[in-house]
C-alpha cells in the first residue's frame, strides 16, 4: 500500500481520486483512507510496491501530480497533514501501523510544531531577462574591460569573449543575491522558519518556501505584494500555496537491514554485541583518522575506504535512532542509575525485521 501523509486524526477517512493521478493503470478511480493508530493515523491507497526511482521524468511527474493532489485536497478539509515522501509503501497494514508505532513521539513533536500553520511558496523572476544581462554587461569593470579588448589590434579572441560571459554572470549573481536577500528579510520577519530552494533556471532570482502561521496569512500577502509593487520594473513575483509543510517536515521511512547492521559493525571495528554511543564515536574516529585520504597519500584506494568508513557510521547512527523509536522506555535511568539509552544492544532477536526508522527527510 500507498503512504500520502500522517493525519493528526483517528477519524475514518475515505476519498475517491481521479484514475489519471494513479501511478498504476486503473480503469476505475482509486480510493484512499486511513488506518489508524492511538490519535494519529496514515493515509494509504492499496497499491503494488512500485520502484520511481528509475522512472521516466513524465510518469513521475504524474506519480508527483498525483501525491500532492490527494495530500493538499485532504489540507483542504481543516484536517492537519504531514507529509510523507514521495514513493513511500508499506508492505501491509500491520506495517503501516507498526511506521506510525515507531515514529509516533516524533510524529506528535512535529504536529506542535506546525499546528495552525502552513507553507507558502514564493519565487521571484526577472521580468526582462534580456535587458538584465544588458545592464549587468554595461557596469564599470566589463565596460572597460570590452573597450580595452576593442583597441587591441589583434582583435578579440574566444577567450576573451568567454571572460566577458563569466564577468557577466558574476555581475548577475551579485544582483541575484542583493535581491534574494531584501525578498528574504522582508518576508522572514512573518513567517515562523523559512528554507531557500534551488533556482530551476538562470531567469529565476529567488525560490523560498516559508512556514508561516495561519493568522498571518493576510499580512504575508500584503508584504509580497509590496514587494511586487517595490519591483515591478524587473521583478514578477509568485506565490503558491496555502500547502502542507512540504519543505520543512516531510517524513521517509528507512529500512536498517541486519546486513547493512553487521557489515558497518565490522568496517568500524566493533566486535562486542553491546557498545555504547560514545564507544561507536570513538571507533567512528579511530577508523576515520586511520583511512583520511591525507593520511594515506599513496593508497589510490583511500577516498572510498574513507567513504566507507562515513557510511558504515551513518547506518549505525540511524540503527539507533531506529532502537531507539522501537524501545521508547530505554530513555529511563535503570535501577542504578545507568541510562538504558546509551547502550548499544547489537541484537537480533531484538530485530526480527528489518529495523524501521521513522524521521524527518533532510
Amino acid at each position: 500500500m500507498y503512504i500520502y501523509g500522517i493525519l493528526n486524526s483517528n477519524a475514518s477517512l475515505h476519498l475517491s481520486i481521479p484514475k489519471d493521478l494513479l501511478l498504476e493503470e486503473s480503469e476505475s478511480n482509486g480510493v484512499v483512507y486511513t488506518i489508524p493508530h492511538q490519535d494519529i493515523s496514515a493515509l494509504v491507497r492499496d497499491s503494488e510496491i512500485v520502484d520511481y526511482t528509475h522512472m521516466r521524468k513524465d510518469i513521475l511527474a504524474r506519480f508527483l501530480i498525483g501525491h500532492q493532489t490527494v495530500i493538499e485536497r485532504v489540507m483542504t478539509a481543516q484536517t492537519t497533514i504531514i507529509p510523507m515522501r514521495l514513493g513511500t509503501f508499506a508492505q501491509d497494514e500491520n506495517e503501516a501501523r507498526n511506521i506510525l508505532s515507531k515514529g509516533y513521539n516524533l510524529i506528535k513533536e512535529i504536529f506542535e510544531r506546525i499546528s495552525d500553520k502552513i507553507e507558502i511558496d514564493v519565487v521571484a523572476s526577472w521580468s526582462d531577462f534580456n535587458s538584465i544581462i544588458k545592464e549587468a554587461g554595461e557596469e564599470k569593470e566589463i565596460k572597460e574591460f570590452k573597450e580595452k579588448l576593442l583597441s587591441n589590434p589583434k582583435g578579440i579572441t574566444v577567450d576573451d569573449q568567454m571572460k566577458i560571459g563569466f564577468m557577466v554572470k558574476e555581475a548577475l549573481e551579485r544582483k541575484r543575491e542583493v535581491y534574494s536577500q531584501e525578498i528574504q528579510t522582508a518576508l522572514k520577519s512573518v513567517s515562523q522558519a523559512f528554507k531557500t530552494h534551488e533556482l530551476m533556471d538562470d531567469k529565476m532570482v529567488t525560490n523560498i518556501a516559508f512556514l508561516i502561521d495561519k493568522r498571518e496569512q493576510t499580512l504575508f500577502y500584503k508584504r509580497v505584494e509590496e514587494l511586487n509593487a517595490k519591483f515591478r520594473e524587473e521583478l514578477n513575483f509568485r506565490c503558491v500555496g496555502p500547502l502542507p509543510s512540504y519543505s520543512f517536515y516531510t517524513l521517509e521511512i528507512k529500512t536498517v537491514k541486519n546486513e547493512e547492521i553487521d557489515w558497518a559493525k565490522k568496517k568500524l571495528g566493533i566486535l562486542n554485541d553491546i557498545t555504547s554511543k560514545d564507544e561507536l564515536k570513538k571507533a567512528y574516529q579511530r577508523q576515520a583518522f586511520s583511512t583520511h585520504p591525507d593520511k594515506n597519500p599513496n593508497n589510490p584506494c583511500a577516498e572510498k575506504e574513507f567513504d566507507e568508513v562515513n557510511k558504515a557510521y551513518k547506518i549505525l547512527a540511524d540503527y539507533c535512532v531506529a532502537l531507539e523509536q522501537a524501545n521508547p522506555v530505554r530513555d529511563k535511568k535503570s535501577l542504578n542509575g545507568t541510562n538504558q539509552q546509551d547502550k548499544i544492544p547489537f541484537d537480533r532477536e531484538m530485530f526480527k525485521e528489518n529495523a524501521i526508522l521513522v524521521r524527518v527527510r533532510e
